[in-house]
């Protein structure tokens, strides 16, 4: 029974938190403010400085540190 609530709750959540745009929303959320990182060089610059002061490279998709022992 208290497995049955907690799967009822969690679909109604996942339901609820789902929408659609509309035709008319798009172009709103196609503007370049509204991505992840809206200027380029702002996030490049950014990601130089983390990882210069991480001693590392490539952080994000390669595996290792930044001892060079890779």
């Amino acid at each position: 029974m208290k497995y049955k609530l907690v799967a009822i709750i969690a679909l109604i959540i996942l339901m609820s938190g789902c929408s659609t745009v509309s035709p008319w929303q798009r172009g709103t959320l196609a503007k370049s403010e509204m991505s992840w990182a809206p200027d380029k060089l702002e996030n490049t610059l950014d990601g130089h400085i983390y990882f210069s002061k991480e001693a590392s490279s490539g952080g994000t998709a390669a595996a290792g540190g930044g001892c060079g022992c890779n």
